[in-house]
């Protein structure tokens, strides 16, 4: 579990994006004042910890300073809420709440496309959120099924939008560059692959590719490269699929328009959704049916869009180059005095060739030298959450607790015993070169005691014996077999051997002991012998019993 701040604890990674890593956060403490909402100890999060990159950028910092409030004020049913934000050294934190449940992207990958009438139900709600963010002046410029996540409520898909400022913080002058855009190729609007002013508009493109990838399966333009997918962004017209009712495709066709001033708003397109999953639904009726088919009156453009800070069409960017005024004789005196620009924009807007933003009015603006009130309010915020402090956790607390393992017992080392060593009295002989390895320190007798001592004679004395290492228990030798060669079924093979031996010593002995061998000579047979056998049995029988008595 590694730690975030003071009051947040990391568990497990949910996911990986280009912008960063999304964990799975317990809350350790309340939050501050600072946080949109406090929390209870204990309670899971959902914690998006930036990209090193993105936190090493200065430019990257200050914007997500002053993007604060208004990241945090966002709410919306169809938005996942930003609680807090942590600034630490060089990490950079959004904290937001958990949603338990697959994004839009892992859902149509598993279970393939929608039906027309939910498309249109799914894509309206998101059209909601899109409507509030604009309405505060956010644009998330990066709207894509992944972005989206699905929350079960009551059996039904509430779709809930993410990564609000994501886009924002990652459009930062040190990370990206005159050829580059921040966003998908594959939901890109045609103004972002061209670097012209972006509006509210490139949400509503987003929003129309959206919903075609949720009829169909798919976005409308793809390639082999990036460069090839903004091509056809650009230039090509999206292919209508035979599934898509006509409604619908009026739908999607408005807002796929190159032109953004074409596209219609946020909010007119929540409520042009509506009105054609009615029509388009198996119990509509004649009037829901005739107001689908003419829903495109209802996709009014936006007249006033929300623009994307930074961009050459707001207020405070960047400002054509300037003539300066000459002297009145019309000649250029280079000792005159320095003239000064008059800024452009509107008053209060930020001055395009500072660095810093300006001093807020009513704060003092300090020296040349003295630290901009930015400055420090970014070592407040740095300061505000207590650095990472390595701490015991109760291992009941921790979810990635493994059982511990049995270890085996070993016998107990005893320690190497040293002799105790005196300390050697000058004398001759003793040039015995000091040893690399540090030496005990040896005390004197007190004095008392040495004057009891007798004199005694110099002795020399061998260096210390090294420390003696534990000894290794003796290892049992390895019993060897008689056989070192291992061959299947040996053991088979000597039983029937031992067997053949006995079978030819058997035999050998019934041909000797037997009177086999005479009646092989003489040719009788084996019924005819037994008979003689019987008969010379029974005369012998008789003959023991002596002759018989004639008389009796």
């Amino acid at each position: 579990m590694r730690p975030v701040g003071s009051k947040y604890l990391l568990e497990e990674p949910l996911g990986r994006g280009a912008t960063g890593t999304v964990w799975r956060a317990r809350q350790r403490e309340t939050a501050g004042a600072e946080a949109a909402v406090p929390g209870q100890p204990g309670e899971t999060v959902a914690i998006k910890v930036l990209k090193e990159e993105l936190a090493g950028d200065a430019d990257v910092v200050m914007r997500f300073l002053r993007e604060r409030s208004v990241l945090l004020r966002l709410t919306h049913p169809n938005i996942v809420r930003v609680r807090d934000l942590v600034v630490e050294g060089e990490l950079l934190a959004l904290v937001m709440d958990l949603v338990e449940g697959p994004d839009l992207h892992r859902h149509l990958r598993e279970n393939g496309p929608f039906t027309p009438v939910a498309a249109a139900l799914l894509t309206a709600q998101i059209a909601d959120a899109l409507g509030a963010s604009h309405a505060d002046g956010v644009v998330h410029r990066d709207l894509k099924p992944a972005n989206v996540l699905l929350k079960q409520q009551g059996g039904e898909m509430h779709p809930m939008l993410t990564d609000f400022g994501i886009a924002r913080l990652a459009d930062s002058p040190g990370l990206t560059r005159t050829h580059e855009f921040v966003g998908t190729p594959a939901y890109i609007a045609p103004e972002s692959a061209e670097g012209r002013p972006q509006t509210s508009a490139v949400d509503i493109y987003g929003a129309g590719i959206l919903l075609y990838e949720l009829v169909t399966g798919r976005p409308p333009f793809s390639g082999a490269s990036a460069l090839e997918v903004l091509h056809q962004h650009l230039s090509a017209e999206p292919r209508r699929p035979s599934t898509v009712p006509d409604p619908l495709w009026t739908v999607i066709e408005r807002c796929l328009r190159k032109n953004p001033d074409e596209r219609p708003s946020a909010e007119n397109l929540a409520r042009g959704l509506r009105v054609v999953a009615e029509g388009i639904g198996v119990h509509a009726n004649s009037a829901q049916i005739s107001a689908a088919e003419n829903v495109g009156a209802l996709l009014a453009p936006d007249p006033a869009p929300a623009q994307v800070p930074g961009e050459p069409s707001a207020p405070g960017a960047s400002d054509p180059t300037q003539v300066l005024p000459q002297s009145p004789n019309g000649a250029y005196d280079p000792n005159a005095a320095t003239s000064v620009l008059p800024q452009t924009g509107p008053s209060g807007a930020a001055d395009p060739t500072a660095v810093m933003p300006p001093v807020p009015p009513g704060q003092p603006a300090g020296g040349p030298e003295d630290p901009h009130p930015w400055q420090n309010q970014l070592r407040a915020a740095r300061d505000r959450n207590e650095q990472t402090q390595v701490q015991y956790l109760d291992p009941g607390q921790d979810p990635l607790r493994r059982r511990p393992q049995r270890q085996v017992s070993r016998p107990p080392q005893q320690p190497p015993q040293h002799r105790p060593q005196q300390q050697p009295q000058p004398g001759p002989g003793y040039g015995y070169p000091q040893q690399p390895q540090p030496q005990p320190q040896q005390y004197a007798p007190p004095p008392e005691r040495r004057r009891r001592q007798a004199p005694q004679p110099p002795q020399r004395y061998a260096p210390p014996p090294e420390p003696q290492r534990p000894a290794r228990e003796p290892r049992q030798p390895r019993q060897r077999s008689a056989n070192p060669m291992r061959i299947p079924g040996l053991g088979c093979l000597k039983g029937c051997l031992f067997t053949l031996l006995i079978l030819f010593v058997a035999s050998w002995l019934i041909w000797e002991l037997s009177p086999l061998q005479d009646w092989i000579g003489t040719g009788k047979g084996y019924w005819d012998q037994l008979s003689d056998w019987f008969g010379s049995v029974t005369g012998w029988i008789e003959d023991l019993g002596g002759p018989s008595d004639p008389a009796n």
